[in-house]
């Protein structure tokens, strides 16, 4: 089987190494891909956002089944101008991929079928979002831009102060351009998060080992917002907590797609808050989470080309996810991020690593011969063993081998 794997972060990197292990795989292509991806896959010099490009490459080079990893190709539409062309992909269709590049259409879709989350409002211009603030009495407020910001669109409000800046910053200052031409108001939930991400075929789903992210810049959860620091699966969720996320989660998703009518073959990805009164959903992503991925590959110990096709193919019933063990995963970033990450500089230790420990490059690039940081988030160091205590020590002794200046990582991530 000719695979496609559209991206070139650490998730797709992840997806590469996962996908080069299957023995249904002829040959593994990449587009953009990195220099990392290189070591696993073809790279040719198309860009990500070229879509007639990478079809004509898809049927010239007979592409059986297309991976599309990251949600601007999906919201753009390419997996149906693959799909048109007979090309198999694994990721849902444009009208799918709404629940990820619109907060207003993922709030009221969650609305109409039935699924727990958040009271929200939606605020179509700034000086009527300053009016529905002003009368707002209950703080902390989430303010969220409707559309996609990579991960970093979302602000918790602790004060009037701070939801009439976050206006001004999305909406008036277009911090996220046109993503921010509407804005979604919520009412703020407490608890643990959990990230809950299955495979959909249209007709059934199978849910992947629950994660959690680390979304927080620095220790304690303090700083800004980013895509992520880092991730550990499993998460254990109580039987109760389980079977509420199946049926009034994952569940009424279904039915939700079937009744609308949405073409949806791909990952579904459900963040949860866990609050006193239950289960909620913060929001929709149509597609793995990173660095998630880059912690739940290692776990799975079947062959990912199988369950990935199987979804392309309506044909996912019946299967199993097999995992074991648990699994940490730490991001290296960039002196600067999320803001104005520096480039350029020198990655050592690579090849010095432990025994077991996993290296995806998120933000690199080959300059004579050896990595330099080219991105926010730089690398993702995941380790896998018996227990969570034990993969969080084995990875942090694999961080300690690897430097580039400038490199800031969590030293909790786990706990």
């Amino acid at each position: 089987m000719n695979v496609l794997l559209i991206g070139g972060g650490g998730r797709e990197h992840a997806l590469a190494w996962k996908i080069s292990a299957s023995p249904r795989l002829g040959k593994l292509h990449a587009i953009p891909g990195s220099d990392a991806i290189a070591g696993l896959a073809v790279c040719p010099p198309i860009e990500q956002s070229d879509s007639g490009a990478i079809l004509a490459y898809a049927l010239e080079n007979k592409i059986d089944l297309a991976v599309i990893g990251p949600e601007e190709p999906l919201a753009r539409g390419l997996g149906d101008e693959l799909a048109s062309a007979g090309i198999k992909v694994f990721g849902p269709s444009r009208k799918g991929a709404m629940l990820e590049a619109s907060k207003q259409f993922a709030k009221e879709f969650m609305a109409r079928h039935g699924l727990p989350t958040a009271g929200f409002q939606v605020l179509y211009e700034a000086g009527y979002a300053r009016q529905r603030i002003k009368e707002n009495r209950k703080y902390p407020l989430v303010i969220k831009a409707d559309g996609l910001a990579a991960g970093k669109g979302v602000r918790i409000c602790a004060d009037e102060g701070e939801a009439l800046r976050a206006v001004e910053d999305l909406m008036e200052k277009r911090m996220f351009g046109y993503s921010g031409s509407k804005l979604v108001m919520e009412e703020h939930l407490t608890g643990r998060e959990a990230s809950v991400m299955a495979l959909v075929d249209g007709n059934s789903y199978l849910m992947l080992p629950v994660s959690r992210d680390h979304k927080r810049l620095r220790d304690g959860n303090e700083g800004p917002n980013t895509g992520g620091m880092g991730a550990v699966a499993p998460v254990r969720l109580e039987d109760n907590v389980l079977e509420t996320v199946r049926t009034e989660v994952l569940d009424r998703f279904i039915a939700g797609i079937k009744k609308d009518g949405i073409p949806f073959r791909g990952v579904i990805y459900a963040g949860i808050m866990l609050t006193p009164s239950g289960p909620k959903v913060l929001e929709f992503n149509v597609r793995l989470g990173d660095p998630e991925t880059q912690c739940l590959l290692p776990l799975l110990d079947g062959d990912i080309l199988e369950l990935l096709s199987a979804c392309a193919e309506g044909r996912l019933a019946g299967k199993k996810a097999g995992a074991s063990g648990a699994c940490a995963s730490v991001v290296l970033s960039a002196r600067g991020y999320p803001d104005a990450p520096e480039k350029g500089r020198e990655i050592s230790g690579l090849d010095d690593l432990p025994e077991g420990a996993l290296v995806f490059h998120s933000g690199t690039r080959k300059a004579d011969g050896k990595f330099v940081t080219c991105g926010g988030r730089v690398l993702a160091v995941s380790c896998r063993a018996a227990t969570p205590e034990e993969a969080r020590e084995k990875v942090y002794a694999a961080v300690k081998k690897i430097r580039f200046d400038g490199m800031h990582f969590r030293t909790d991530i786990g706990l």
